[in-house]
């Protein structure tokens, strides 16, 4: 298959590929930025930040979500949807010194930053040398 055919798949041939369950945890409230930073002192957790109105971060979170395979008990996945939760997001930048980007994902562990990554440069796979 060529670029283009992947970039204009129809519906109908998305439809068909096979998805994989993530047990993806909403970040809501802001006061989950502090379960986050406890959470990591005992594994690792990622913070998926996707713009839901973005070509690009729909692409990049269907690529993740088709190649990521650790374990939950290895590796806890948040997901923040940045147009309804700006200010989180903006907090989760200034808490954890790491520029905003969309789509963004940051690894936390003992509750500070170990891996940023953003657009392209999001891989599930860079995840399994960290989990």
């Amino acid at each position: 298959m060529g670029i283009f055919d992947k970039i204009f798949k129809s519906d109908n041939e998305e439809k068909n590929v096979e998805k994989k369950q993530i047990s993806w945890i909403e970040i809501k409230q802001m006061e989950m930025l502090d379960d986050i930073v406890e959470a990591s002192k005992h594994q690792p957790v990622a913070i998926l930040k996707h713009s839901t109105s973005c070509g690009i971060s729909r692409m990049v979170l269907r690529q993740f979500e088709a190649t990521y395979d650790i374990r939950e008990e290895d590796m806890k996945l948040y997901f923040l949807d940045l147009l309804s939760y700006r200010e989180i997001s903006n907090k989760i930048a200034s808490r954890f010194n790491v520029p905003h980007q969309s789509p963004q994902l940051i690894v936390l562990s003992e509750g500070k930053v170990i891996y940023d990554a953003s657009h392209s440069e999001i891989s599930a796979d860079k995840l399994k040398s960290i989990a």
